[in-house]
């Protein structure tokens, strides 16, 4: 059986490091938010430590696994869109 509880904290802990030492982040956060990084840098933070705490506790597990599959998606259709020619 999956450590949810495990996995919850390490994606909190992530989302708390976009936070605290941002830099990092900006370079893989670029492509695919290339206008005002920073702030998307941080939205992405609060969301992955938002998303995480939620998967860490039993209580709200699901919701938080269902944010992750809906968060997981948006990301990956950002990255596709952002492959894409542009006129």
């Amino acid at each position: 059986m999956p450590n949810f509880r495990t996995a919850g904290i390490v994606l909190a802990a992530t989302g708390a490091a976009h936070l605290i030492v941002p830099k990092p982040f900006e370079v893989i956060t670029r492509p695919l938010f290339p206008n005002d990084t920073a702030t998307w840098v941080k939205r992405n933070g609060v969301t992955e430590l938002a998303i995480g705490a939620a998967v860490a506790v039993p209580e709200t597990r699901r919701p938080g696994l269902a944010a992750l599959a809906v968060y997981g998606g948006w990301l990956l259709q950002r990255a596709a869109a952002s492959r894409r020619p542009r006129d």
